[in-house]
């Protein structure tokens, strides 16, 4: 049924006769003349019952079918297209039996970029310093966007802008603000086309014009060389771009303002070299005066352009003023064209370079209006579109304010903008009587009623009544008079010193009536009183409590001087430097409002850390002197000063350093310190001393004079050291005998003369090596590693120098001598380690001095003790019943070249707490293991049975040895150590670290803690006793210092 119906109603659209109606229309275009397709398509399509037929017209004339045209259904198709044939308004019109109807015009253009002129350009001569500009001199073209970059010296990339370069988009030229020597080179001007924004049409290149430059120029004032026009109508919601860039030395810098002084909206974009400034989507706040400001230490100039904003809305009997304006070589012509026809004005208008003028619109004058401007090298085409109003007054959109505050004395506008085409005539009435110009009242010229110094019978209801040929309308609101807001109580002018904290008052009286709106203090320059802490100089100045209300807004402003320390000093001089001492002046700084009471000169040397002060003559420096010697200086160094400003607040901030000057030579002032010597080879006095710092050197050619001679003699021995650095002397006289007394004196010289001497000091001169070995040389065992030495000492009075040590030689039997290690010591004991057990060693000791060692001794062997056993008790068990606990474990059998043992050592801790009683427990052989047996029960302090975590440790023992510890075979950790003859344990010695091994079940853990004697209580396993505590034991026997042995039940 609905398929029947949807068939039934085409039937009847297609039987129904109506007119043509367009359902495609022709839209403007822009075509690329050198794309591969060599046609262009203008579409057009309209349906209609009978179907219509179409008929084109191009800027208003007919197009007759042709070779260039043809008409595809209702296309229209262009063959082999011609910018200057083929550019211009084209319009579709549709015609059937029952009418015809016209398209909208369509404005085609054809975008093409023809080659740059092959002749040649000349080079281009410079002076540097001074400004350029590189023509580019574009080729013909049309349509799309035209772009301009320039390279340079045939890189690949552009030239970059900055605020010394500028590549215009009006005309392509390079403008060089400042040349510099980097500038010479060869300049190529690339131009490109773009069609929406995408395709490239064309890359063009100019012949490249080489630049150089001869001389230099001086400082000039800018000059601004790009600009904008007078006069720029800008349409709603256009771009405009704005070009401006100035050439002078120093580089001018350029910036842009509004000449009403308003900030501009964050919509506008300045490029990065300042020299373009764009406004997207124009709007009518956007009209006005734009200023662009070049300036240099030379001058400054401003360039200025009125932007107007273009209205396609415009009031029937208004009058319109519209100007077109484009660059070319050869000027351009303008034409005007409406709806594709050429514009002509009768006596309501006229045309004349380009500008447009039509006086007392009407209705009629609605439509497209096109500025055609055009020269011998192409054309280009403005569009705009002009709506010509008539309507009566309306005040929907913009009806008279509600209501209007104002205090009394004040002054009130209340704005009347209704929307009337033609403008309306506005008049006034407060209530029903209508109102005329006073002097306190009157209609301004946009229609606003604004009254003057307000009173309080001025409140009340006014109504703005607006009438123009189409009718009559109005809109009312209230004044509301309100008490005038004050500052009764105002800051007042105020001295403060840096640090303080000072409150600035502003109390402030309003009308009652505004209890909802609260007035707004603010101060301008940093809300009530205004509080300051810690004052510093960088808030002086003038403070202004401004309090805005609804109604009014009202200030009261006050001076704020801050005290501070004096500013730095200025311009400080140095003369008449001499070898100690230079004069300065300076002139006085800023004194921040308190008087300087005295000035401090500092000076700064390569020798100094940071600046010091130094002495003046005078002494102090009053406030109201401003030069100074300074004194007391060091010749031949390298100075820098500056001077400090005092005033009663502070200390001021230093001068800026003057440069470095160097005071005069002078003979060195400084003898060496610290005179001394000795040692040396025999017939050697060794003289030292401590070097004099460079900065006392006083002059070139530093060096020492070093002067000696034999006590008891009266002539000297001199000698000159010419090196500043040296600190040391060294007199060869194989004569000297060993010892000999000296006395010594070291002087200074340099260029200048000589200085003075040290005090007179004794030096010997050096020793010869003892002559005598020791005596009594002998050795004993302590251990497997260790052996301790012992000798006579030797008289030092028999030999020709001081005894000032030992030194003890061993080495292994079999090996060479040389190979020998060597022990020094001051003593006549020496105590050797780390050797190795069962070896015979020889031992040998010499005396020793400053000169050397002496004759060894005859040589003594001795062998070191075997070592420890190295394996640990073995097959570790143990059984705990109630709170005994039954050790067993195999002995220990020593090899053949280890210490026998001769006992066991056991050593217990519980929970980190040392066991107080001691007990001696009796070990059990077992000969089924043969190993033995210890049975024990352990208890607290207290006396309470002991539970608590234990470390037990076995060792075999003989005369204090030991070996490793035991590795248990069974849950609990269980350490025993074989103790042997090796090795001693006496006065406290600590043994190696034992190795330990933990081994868990259930609960049953061995974890190790204790390090010291108080921690644990060893049980110590001797003749088939167990001994618990330190005070028994065989005789020499102490107790190992790392044990613990833990055990959990």
């Amino acid at each position: 049924m609905e398929s029947e119906q949807l068939v039934s109603a085409r039937t009847l659209e297609r039987s129904v006769l109506h007119g043509p109606v367009f359902t495609q229309e022709p839209s403007d275009s822009v075509f690329p003349l050198n794309s591969d397709d060599s046609r262009v398509f203008i579409n057009c399509k309209a349906k209609g019952n009978p179907p219509p037929s179409y008929r084109w017209k191009f800027n208003g004339v007919d197009i007759d079918k042709d070779f260039d045209y043809s008409l595809m259904e209702g296309n229209l198709l262009i063959n082999r297209p011609d910018a200057t044939r083929h550019g211009g308004t084209y319009q579709c019109i549709a015609s059937n039996s029952l009418g015809t109807v016209l398209s909208r015009e369509a404005k085609v253009q054809f975008a093409y970029l023809q080659n740059f002129s092959n002749k040649p350009r000349s080079a281009v001569s410079v002076r540097e310093g001074q400004a350029v500009v590189l023509l580019c001199g574009p080729p013909p073209h049309s349509g799309g966007t035209v772009t301009y970059s320039w390279i340079f010296n045939g890189h690949s990339n552009p030239l970059q802008q900055d605020n010394r370069r500028f590549v215009s988009q009006k005309t392509g030229n390079l403008y060089i603000a400042k040349v510099e020597a980097s500038d010479v080179g060869n300049y190529t001007c690339l131009c490109k086309c773009w069609v929406h924004c995408s395709k490239n049409i064309a890359f063009k290149f100019a012949p490249p014009p080489p630049a150089n430059f001869t001389a230099v120029m001086g400082e000039y004032e800018p000059k601004i060389e790009v600009q904008f026009g007078d006069n720029i109508h800008v349409g709603k919601g256009s771009s405009v771009k704005l070009e401006c860039f100035a050439l002078g030395n120093p580089v001018p810098v350029i910036t842009w303002r509004r000449a009403d002084g308003n900030p501009f909206p964050g919509k506008i974009k300045i490029n990065s070299s300042n020299g373009v400034l764009e406004i997207p989507y124009f709007r009518p706040e956007d009209a006005g005066v734009y200023e662009c400001v070049a300036e240099n230490s030379r001058g400054r100039n401003v360039a200025r352009g009125h932007l107007v904003f273009h209205d396609a809305y415009m009031s029937i009997e208004a009058d319109l003023f519209w100007e077109c304006r484009a660059s070319g070589k050869p000027k351009p012509s303008y034409r005007w064209l409406k709806n594709g026809k050429l514009l002509a004005l009768e006596v309501r208008g006229e045309t004349m370079c380009g500008k447009l003028a039509i006086y007392n619109l009407d209705l009629m004058d609605s439509g497209m209006y096109q500025c055609l401007a055009e020269n011998e090298r192409g054309v280009i085409y403005a569009s705009a579109e002009l709506k010509v109003v008539a309507s009566p007054p309306d005040f929907s959109k913009s009806p008279v304010k509600k209501s209007t505050l104002v205090q009394i004395g004040g002054e009130a506008v209340i704005e009347c903008h209704p929307h009337a085409s033609p403008r309306a005539t506005i008049s006034w009435r407060k209530g029903g009587d209508y109102l005329k110009d006073s002097r306190r009242q009157m209609i301004m010229e946009d229609g606003s009623l604004r009254l003057t110094n307000v009173s309080r019978s001025d409140g009340g209801r006014y109504t703005c009544v607006a009438q123009n040929p189409f009718g009559t309308s109005s809109s009312s609101g209230s004044l509301v008079v309100k008490e005038s807001t004050k500052i009764v109580v105002p800051p007042l002018n105020m001295d403060a010193t840096v640090g303080e904290s000072i409150v600035l008052p502003c109390e402030v009286s309003r009308d009652p009536s505004l209890t909802k709106m609260l007035p707004v203090v603010c101060w301008q320059d940093s809300a009530g009183d205004l509080m300051i802490r810690n004052v510093q100089l960088k808030h002086a100045g003038k403070y202004v409590c401004m309090v805005h209300t609804v109604v009014d807004s009202v200030s009261a402003a006050a001076d704020l001087i801050v005290r501070g320390p004096p500013g730095p000093p200025e311009g400080l001089t140095v003369e008449k430097v001499t070898d100690t001492t230079a004069q300065l002046s300076w002139a006085s700084g800023p004194e921040n409002h308190s008087p300087v009471t005295a000035y401090v000169v500092q000076a700064r040397t390569p020798y100094s850390v940071g600046w010091q002060a130094v002495k003046t003559v005078p002494d102090s420096v009053p406030g109201q002197m401003l030069h100074a010697t300074a004194v007391d200086l060091n010749p031949w160094v390298y100075y820098e000063f500056r001077v400090v400003a005092i005033n009663s607040v502070g200390v001021g901030e230093p001068s800026v350093p003057s440069r470095a000057l160097r005071t005069r030579a002078a003979v060195p002032q400084v003898a060496p310190t610290n005179v001394s010597g000795g040692g040396g080879n025999r017939g050697e006095l060794v003289i030292v001393w401590e070097p004099v710092p460079e900065e006392q050197q006083n002059g070139e050619g530093f060096g020492y004079v070093v002067a000696f001679r034999p006590i008891g003699t009266t002539t000297w021995i001199q000698t000159v050291v010419a090196s500043p650095d040296a600190s040391r002397y060294t007199y060869k006289n194989d004569s000297i005998p060993p010892l000999t007394p000296f006395e010594v004196k070291v002087g200074v010289y340099n260029n200048i003369g000589e200085g003075p001497q040290s005090s007179v000091t004794t030096v010997y001169s050096a020793e010869e090596e003892p002559s005598m070995a020791p005596s009594r040389v002998w050795v004993r065992t302590l251990s497997a590693s260790e052996i301790e030495v012992y000798w006579e000492p030797v008289p030092w009075k028999t030999n020709g120098g001081r005894i000032l040590g030992y030194e003890v030689l061993f080495w292994e039997a079999g090996e060479q001598e040389s190979e020998a290690e060597r022990v020094r010591v001051a003593d006549t004991t020496a105590t050797i380690s780390a050797l190795k057990g069962s070896t015979t060693y020889i031992v040998a000791v010499k005396a020793r001095n400053s000169a050397g060692a002496g004759p060894q001794s005859a040589p003594v062997n001795v062998t070191t003790k075997k070592p420890p056993p190295s394996q640990p008790p073995g097959n570790v068990e143990w059984n705990l019943t109630n709170s005994k606990i039954f050790l067993n474990w195999e002995h220990v059998k020593a090899l053949e070249n280890e210490s026998e043992v001769t006992g066991y050592k056991v050593s217990q801790q519980c929970n980190g707490h040392t066991l107080s009683e001691t007990a001696c427990r009796k070990l059990e052989p077992n000969p089924a293991t043969q190993g033995s047996r210890l049975e024990g029960e352990g208890t607290h302090p207290g006396g309470a049975p002991l539970r608590c975590k234990q470390d037990l440790r076995i060792r075999p023992t003989r005369e204090e040895a030991q070996a490793k510890p035991a590795v248990p075979s069974h849950t609990h950790t269980l350490q025993v150590i074989g103790i042997t003859q090796a090795i001693s344990l006496n006065n406290g010695r600590k043994p190696e670290h034992l190795e330990e091994t933990q081994v868990n079940t259930g609960r049953k853990k061995f974890n190790p803690i204790c390090e010291t004697r108080d921690q644990c209580c060893p049980l110590c396993v001797t003749d088939g006793c167990i001994m618990l505590g330190a005070s028994v034991g065989p005789p020499g026997f102490s107790f190992l210092q790392r044990n613990h042995c833990e055990l959990l039940y």
